[in-house]
């Protein structure tokens, strides 16, 4: 009878612990049966009937319903991973799961929950710290290596591969090092389109039907992050004699302000906002490109490609040779009718830009390539800035290795927290040997024999038969970058996760407590 109360109060203690442990655990599920080669596709489900097929992680998690807000933490951890490095958001996931799993049951345990925390902090700065030692450099953007890292990323896709390689060769090493560019933005699928690397910038805009230019007469780019519309007058402003006389007055020199845009040379106006009916058929008039409503990423990037500044209407109101010194300037501008996109090239702005148009037979088809293919750049790039990794969760299988050896000298309760870290830098290894139908205790036993027996951190399953490879030798490699921080952010999420005590509804809600001792 005190047994089964005790066992009864254990478990109100840990309620919250476990309640959180088991939504992550559902969270991983939907994800984790995609890692590896032989990973399948999710099928998600829209309100409506839609459908995406996809076997993209961070996809998976974005797009499906998630209300336990434990659960939500961890759809942070794929969302942070997705926009630091663009690729290794299943990784992240499944590591993540694993850390708050083996810390769950380590707390259930009697381990107090702040000692498995540090445990886990010092033992992942170890494997960090290993990490950086194992890491390869990419000699140049020929290296065979930086192809393999596009293949594996882009899902074993040769076409894809090549395209992002094409793409990456024409920016050059200096670009993809740069901190502010991402070589992932630059890839777009187009329905019923050739694919292609353009060495410029593609505008993913339809122009007004009235507004159709092709060739433009201008080459210099105008930005406004504003309206190109007069300013407007209330309908009771308009009814007064004024009111009325300075609408005249606002409207013609509007007239003048687009009078400006031809004397200028201007082929191309980009807007993030409307136009007036009056300008549409203006630059129709006067070949020159209009785009209305650009999303703010796009304004950004003609810009830096360009020269352009970005301004407000009141600007036109300067003088010619003021207003010059603001306009961007391209060699080239035209309007593809088919892709309807707006080809620019030769920008004389402070960055090169490619862009790597995949072609696809319908729109689902191509949102899901494109997917492919942001994750192969995304690789690319990654590898290019931190060098590589062995794959396959070979790097992770040495990894843990070298924590176990580091929890060994450990002598505290943290020590518990450094074992935590050790099952879960197993879990992607396993999880790939599961998905490829083989018994994980087996195979990651057997890979782990032979990396110690070998020295080596390369060793891993091949997934066809079962047998162990070299990942480096079979191009199985990966960015150290993915790996670098889905361990941080997966570290993060866990240590969250094990410390939330008590679970409380805010105002506005009805109240709901879950409290723990």
């Amino acid at each position: 009878m005190s047994q089964a109360k005790g066992q009864g109060e254990a478990d109100e203690r840990y309620s919250t612990l476990l309640n959180n442990a088991g939504a992550i655990r559902a969270i991983c599920s939907a994800v984790e049966g995609t890692l590896g080669p032989k990973g399948l596709d999710t099928m998600l489900v829209g309100p409506r009937g839609e459908v995406i097929i996809t076997n993209d992680g961070v996809t998976i998690l974005e797009k499906m319903e998630v209300s336990h807000p434990a659960a939500r933490l961890l759809v942070e951890v794929a969302r942070s991973q997705q926009e630091a490095i663009g690729d290794g958001t299943t990784t992240a996931t499944v590591i993540a799961g694993a850390l708050v799993a083996e810390g769950a049951a380590l707390v259930t345990r009697g381990v107090p929950a702040a000692k498995v925390v540090a445990g886990m902090g010092e033992a992942i700065r170890a494997a960090q710290e290993s990490l950086r030692s194992r890491t390869r450099t990419i000699a140049d953007l020929g290296d065979p290596v930086l192809r393999q890292i596009a293949r594996v990323a882009g899902r074993e896709r040769d076409d894809i591969a090549a395209l992002v390689l094409e793409g990456a060769a024409q920016l050059g090493r200096e670009r993809l090092s740069d901190d502010g560019f991402v070589f992932a933005d630059c890839v777009a699928a187009k329905e019923k389109a050739a694919s292609e690397v353009w060495p410029g910038l593609l505008l993913g805009h339809k122009l007004p039907g009235h507004a159709w230019v092709r060739e433009p007469t201008g080459r210099r780019v105008l930005v406004l992050a504003d309206a190109l519309e007069p300013e407007s007058h209330g309908e009771e402003a308009l009814a007064t004699e004024a009111g009325f006389r300075l609408h005249l007055e606002q409207r013609e020199q509007f007239r003048s302000d687009l009078a400006k845009l031809q004397e200028l040379g201007v082929g191309l106006v980009a807007l993030d906002r409307g136009a007036d009916p009056e300008a549409e058929q203006f630059c129709a008039d006067h070949g020159i490109l209009l785009l209305t409503r650009v999303l703010r990423k796009e304004l950004q990037r003609l810009c830096e490609a360009t020269g352009a500044l970005p301004l407000k209407k009141t600007a036109l109101r300067k003088p010619p040779a003021a207003l010059a010194k603001a306009l961007g300037t391209a060699e080239s501008l035209s309007y593809d009718d088919k892709l309807e996109r707006v080809r620019l090239a030769g920008a004389a702005g402070h960055g090169r830009f490619v862009s790597v148009v995949i072609g696809a037979s319908t729109r689902e088809v191509g949102a899901e390539l494109a997917r492919i293919a942001r994750d192969a750049a995304s690789a690319v790039q990654a590898a290019v800035r931190g060098g590589y990794v062995p794959g396959g969760g070979a790097l992770e299988l040495a990894l843990a290795a070298d924590v176990e050896r580091f929890r060994a000298q450990q002598t505290g309760m943290e020590a518990f927290g450094a074992e935590a870290v050790v099952h879960a830098l197993r879990k992607p290894m396993a999880q790939i040997v599961t998905n490829a139908g083989f018994n994980p205790l087996e195979k990651v036993e057997e890979a782990r024999s032979a990396q110690l027996a070998e020295q080596s951190d390369e060793i891993a399953v091949d997934c066809d038969t079962g047998a162990l490879m070299n990942c480096v030798e079979r191009g199985v490699i990966d960015p150290a970058e993915v790996k670098r921080h889905a361990l941080q952010a997966a570290t993060e999420i866990a240590s969250a996760v094990l410390r939330i005590h008590t679970v409380v509804k805010m105002k506005g809600h009805s109240v709901n407590v879950n409290e723990t001792e």
